[in-house]
């Protein structure tokens, strides 16, 4: 990617069309970049669990999460917030306007290859527990 990216993006393009969807993971540390979103055909962007992790502590965090929230949102982008673990994480990212999460909050990582439909059906009841909604969504 980094060697090439008009090469990278003519590639990925080719995967999407197959109707594979593309996400940018880690965003915020190491290569991602601004240039990136805007020349890849990116579906996705993953906010790095480090900044979902500090955001109720750190002010800086807490506006980098803000920030990538609204950018995804107006380039039509998904954005999941990484390595949700409270309930006050989870709150605070959907008044940000978050709609997608992981971590362990919803449930833990499991070893390959696992047989996923053996995962989900005796999860099911936990998948569906309910989970507050902040009364102010504006």
């Amino acid at each position: 990617l980094l060697r090439d990216v008009d090469a990278a993006a003519r590639t990925l393009s080719a995967v999407k069309a197959q109707g594979v969807r593309i996400a940018m993971d880690d965003f915020g540390t190491g290569y991602s970049s601004l240039t990136y979103l805007r020349r890849l055909p990116v579906d996705e962007v993953k906010i790095d669990r480090s900044y979902v992790r500090r955001m109720l502590e750190d002010d800086d965090d807490a506006a980098i999460v803000r920030t990538v929230i609204t950018l995804c949102e107006a380039l039509s982008l998904r954005v999941v917030a990484e390595g949700v673990e409270t309930e006050t994480q989870w709150t605070r990212l959907v008044e940000d306007h978050c709609r997608h999460f992981q971590g362990f909050l919803f449930g833990h990582p499991v070893p390959p290859p696992a047989d996923v439909t053996g995962l989900i059906r005796p999860n099911a009841a936990r998948r569906q527990r309910t989970i507050a909604l902040p009364r102010r969504l504006s």
